[in-house]
């Protein structure tokens, strides 16, 4: 239990999707603006995150490995994943079209998303059984909306800075990022 536990912490705070591993850096930036658009985005590739590890662990492990096809691991992972967002644009569509409409085209972006496809290579790399595997992308999940929430904060902050012209726009945005992500570098004692 207490290992699941140190799993969950480390994958969401410790080392962090965004400000630690450097992944999903573009809807970070891009749906950051409105806290509840970040908060929106973080929980359809959140769910993405947490269904495509529960998919491709066992088509890895009792397929892929049997037949010899680890080789193609990226590709059939990919194939999983954008299936599966197309699943969550559809269920949005028709259940929540204001959050649809919202995310545009970064709703599809989440297929191309890096986190996604990390946290799935991830769970192979790190050789986690099937339920470690799911807290790790649980933990994952969690560090992603953290860091969409956390970043719209500064970004609601930056509206009404003083910010010089020269960093005005996406400059400060990139500061902001690379300071948060050596606060997020100091849990790195936390879990060994």
């Amino acid at each position: 239990m207490m290992e699941l536990l140190q799993i969950l912490i480390k994958s969401a705070i410790v080392d962090n999707v965004v400000f630690i591993q450097y992944l999903a850096i573009c809807p970070f930036i891009g749906m950051t603006a409105e806290t509840d658009k970040a908060f929106g985005m973080g929980v359809a590739t959140s769910f993405v995150i947490i269904l495509a590890t529960a998919v491709t662990w066992p088509i890895y492990k009792f397929i892929m490995i049997p037949l010899g096809l680890e080789f193609l691991q990226t590709l059939f992972f990919i194939l999983i994943i954008a299936s599966l967002v197309q699943l969550v644009e559809f269920f949005l569509k028709k259940s929540i079209p204001s959050l649809y409409k919202s995310m545009g085209v970064y709703l599809a972006l989440i297929t191309t998303n890096c986190a996604v496809l990390g946290v799935t290579i991830n769970c192979i790399g790190k050789n986690y059984n099937y339920g470690e595997s799911l807290i790790y992308a649980l933990g994952t999940a969690i560090g992603f909306i953290i860091s969409m929430i956390v970043m719209s904060s500064v970004r609601n902050r930056l509206k009404v800075a003083n910010v010089p012209q020269a960093f005005k726009g996406t400059p400060i945005l990139y500061v902001a990022a690379g300071l948060l992500s050596l606060a997020f570098l100091g849990f790195k004692g936390i879990i060994g």
